[in-house]
């Protein structure tokens, strides 16, 4: 299965590495390489996942509390976003209009 990463995606995960390089060195580079194993991940368990808004499935990461939302479209599966879990539901709607 093709594994397309959006722009607003790796938007995402940039903030997301910024945000914990900032916390403290190195772990940025981990951040990164657990988001990017996750998304790997979905080569075979693409569809497992729940669908939580409309059709686009929720797959918890397994380091980070972030979730990445991605969509199955005939035999590719493409990541919209990565986000922060511990936003609000109303910022994710507010910041992404396809949720």
């Amino acid at each position: 299965m093709k594994i397309t990463i959006l722009l607003s995606a790796m938007n995402d995960i940039n903030e997301g590495y910024f945000f914990y390089e900032q916390q403290s060195q190195g772990v940025g580079s981990y951040f990164l390489d657990s988001i990017y194993s996750d998304i790997d991940s979905l080569h075979l368990y693409a569809g497992i996942h729940p669908k939580k808004y409309k059709n686009y499935f929720r797959m918890q990461s397994g380091r980070f509390p972030f979730s990445v939302f991605y969509a199955i479209e005939d035999t590719s599966v493409i990541v919209f976003a990565v986000l922060d879990s511990r936003r609000s539901p109303a910022w994710i709607r507010k910041n992404y209009s396809n949720f």
